[in-house]
């Protein structure tokens, strides 16, 4: 959000603090669960590029 509004970019911050203010929970709550499939989907990334990385590391 600070950065939508430092450059006047309109992004995903905005859109969800206009959906609290306007009690649109529908689009609140597929925010909410975009946000979440994007946290797990960088913490498999992560994962499996630590993996990869560091021949220390094996997954069974």
């Amino acid at each position: 959000v600070l950065t939508e509004t430092v450059f006047a970019w309109p992004g995903v911050g905005t859109w969800m603090l206009n959906a609290i203010r306007n009690r649109d929970y529908a689009v609140l709550q597929g925010g909410i669960v975009f946000f979440a499939f994007v946290v797990v989907f960088v913490n498999l990334l992560v994962d499996v590029s630590y993996a990869l990385l560091n021949p220390k590391i094996r997954y069974r």
